[in-house]
């Protein structure tokens, strides 16, 4: 199947084959698979960030034993590493320097699924 250009934007979980103005911080080629893929990370990164919104309103429920917000940021980072893998070269290069995944923050090739 061949990989056609998608253009990302990880803040407002975007999946777009049409570039618009601001979604073209990241790059991929992926095929029908991989997208859906994709989508399932976006998609639960949603529902962690909605419970973690509902528990946010709960008083005596402390912040670093939120298991919604660990999701959330377990989702994050294997969105980085699907949109590393797939992205270009200007998309790796722009993760990398963010410093998001730390196999890359040590030098280390990154595992391709």
């Amino acid at each position: 199947m061949d990989k056609k250009p998608y253009y990302v934007n990880i803040g407002t979980r975007e999946i777009s084959i049409n570039h618009d103005a601001n979604n073209d911080v990241f790059v991929i080629y992926a095929d029908e698979e991989d997208l859906l893929l994709l989508r399932e990370v976006f998609d639960e990164m949603y529902n962690s960030d909605t419970r973690s919104f509902f528990r946010a309103h709960v008083p005596f429920d402390p912040y670093h034993r939120d298991q919604s917000n660990d999701e959330f940021d377990e989702g994050m980072k294997s969105a980085f590493r699907m949109i590393y893998d797939l992205g270009d070269e200007k998309t790796k290069q722009h993760i990398s320097s963010m410093g998001v995944l730390e196999d890359l923050n040590n030098n280390e090739t990154p595992l391709q699924d």
